[in-house]
């Protein structure tokens, strides 16, 4: 089930991968949506062959992507895409960074595909199926305790106007923690817990397109994906915790304390 989609969403993938690759380190249009959001012609060029490629094969179905917004249908199935999750890093030539393709249906995730060009690593998960690594399954960590755990997150493009929460935030998790990195795409932070590598992942005020794919991998891979307060976690919500089963309740009792 789903073969069609997974395979529609693997050639978009791969081919915005080219371009991606292609341009690294070449950007020359740069422009602020923020203070600190950046587009590049990068990004545009990945999401015109995603969305081509997906409205070729799937032409009624709704699309919700980063740069051009939603196309709505009347569908209940819906297409949520992140073309160049990490453009910062990667307009500084730091290559961490990943395209980043979900479907949706009745508001429900129901496929992820997460593609990292740079580092040839890509990422699925279909809904009951678990979760790959090039194609080889991948699990959550065993990490039993908050202390012995290495987590990631992100600092919203808000962060200048209200620093205070999200350092208040940072604050309760790393005197809790092993230890806590901050890669700049929230995609592959998400990927990161999937496979084990890093054991938590929490951040705020992200768009459905910054987690819709993550957040089905790690659920596939066996993690725990909630909101701040432990609410069943959509991508149209404005926060999210995903983690192994092991620390979850630990990081939302350090986020809430």
């Amino acid at each position: 089930m789903w073969e069609k989609e997974i395979q529609v969403a693997r050639q978009a993938a791969r081919e915005a991968g080219i371009v991606l690759k292609r341009l690294f380190g070449q950007v020359s249009q740069i422009e602020k949506k923020g203070e600190i959001d950046l587009v590049t012609e990068a990004d545009l060029q990945s999401e015109k062959i995603i969305l081509d490629i997906i409205t070729r094969h799937f032409p009624q179905d709704n699309i919700l992507a980063e740069e051009a917004g939603e196309f709505n249908h009347l569908s209940d199935r819906m297409w949520i895409v992140d073309p160049l999750d990490g453009t910062t890093n990667f307009t500084h030539r730091f290559p961490v960074f990943a395209i980043s393709i979900a479907l949706e249906i009745e508001r429900e995730l129901i496929l992820g595909l997460v593609n990292s060009p740079c580092t040839n690593e890509q990422f699925e998960a279909v809904k009951g199926t678990g979760a790959f690594l090039n194609k080889k399954p991948i699990r959550v960590s065993q990490t039993k305790t908050l202390k012995d755990s290495l987590l990631v997150t992100g600092f919203p493009y808000d962060v200048y106007e209200n620093p205070q929460g999200v350092m208040d935030m940072f604050q309760k998790m790393i005197v809790r923690a092993q230890g806590v990195r901050r890669p700049g795409s929230a995609v592959i932070d998400l990927c990161y817990v999937a496979a084990g590598m890093f054991d938590g992942f929490w951040e705020e005020r992200l768009k459905p397109w910054d987690t819709a794919a993550g957040a089905i991998i790690v659920s596939e891979a066996g993690g725990k994906v909630t909101t701040y307060k432990g609410d069943p976690f959509t991508p149209h919500l404005k926060s999210i915790v995903a983690a192994n089963p092991h620390i979850h309740e630990a990081m939302l009792e350090a986020l809430n304390a």
